[in-house]
């Protein structure tokens, strides 16, 4: 970016926060019609600053701001909607959610359809209670078929033929549903469990464990090895 641009009023959340400098903050910020952004928010950490308690992970905010670099410079913010409280493995599951927003947008790229899913699993993390397990798997499913790594849960790979409910399948990232005559395997599944899970039929505990077990895989593949720190906690917290 050569020219300098102004933006007003747009809905952004915060992915990630660091601090800058004696008083100032770097922002990763999630917009609407921008995409993803870095910021740096000069004397946000000020004791006078107005912006103390409301730059915050998980807050719905109207930010603007003028960006002349690939680095913006924050020029106002403020809450826009009721404040969402996450805590628990809900707050840990909002980081998980951060880090894949993070991880496969790239910057200054618009996706208000994505925009859309993730401020409804926000939502969905503040009123799930211990049930985010199930907002987590529709969350991974959506955004893996709007950035172009959909899910293919309804036929075998390299045919039109649907999936039979009986048969087994073993998943291929990279090609989908392979028939095969075992019925073990960490990636092998019934037809009837991958049609499930296309239907995202969640509320069924065994489809429920089938789709954590698909979906980390296939997003793992996806991330080159990149390691997520927040499902790390969540692991660990848990065999604990």
């Amino acid at each position: 970016m050569t020219s300098q641009r102004r933006v007003q009023q747009q809905s952004a959340f915060i992915l990630h926060h660091r601090a800058f400098r004696d008083s100032s903050q770097l922002l990763d910020i999630f917009t609407r019609d921008h995409g993803k952004l870095a910021l740096v928010a000069r004397g946000s950490r000020g004791a006078r600053s107005r912006l103390k308690g409301v730059l915050r992970p998980f807050m719905p905010l109207s930010m603007s701001w003028f960006m002349k670099s690939d680095l913006g410079t924050l020029t106002g913010a403020e809450v826009n909607g009721a404040p969402l409280r996450l805590s628990g493995d809900a707050l840990l599951s909002g980081y998980y959610v951060n880090e894949l927003i993070l991880h496969f947008l790239h910057r200054h790229d618009p996706q208000p359809e994505v925009f859309d899913t993730y401020a409804r699993t926000i939502q969905s993390l503040a009123a799930a209670g211990d049930d985010i397990a199930p907002c987590l798997r529709q969350f991974e499913v959506e955004l893996l078929r709007q950035i172009g790594y959909a899910l293919n849960l309804d036929h075998e790979y390299g045919s039109n033929t649907v999936l039979s409910a009986e048969r087994h399948y073993e998943y291929r990232v990279e090609q989908g549903p392979v028939a095969v005559s075992r019925t073990e395997g960490h990636l092998v599944f019934q037809g009837e469990m991958l049609t499930a899970i296309g239907a995202q039929r969640f509320d069924e505990p065994e489809v429920l464990r089938a789709a954590s077990r698909l979906l980390r895989e296939v997003i793992a593949f996806h991330l080159g090895g990149k390691e997520l720190k927040s499902r790390k906690v969540l692991l660990d917290i848990h065999r604990r």
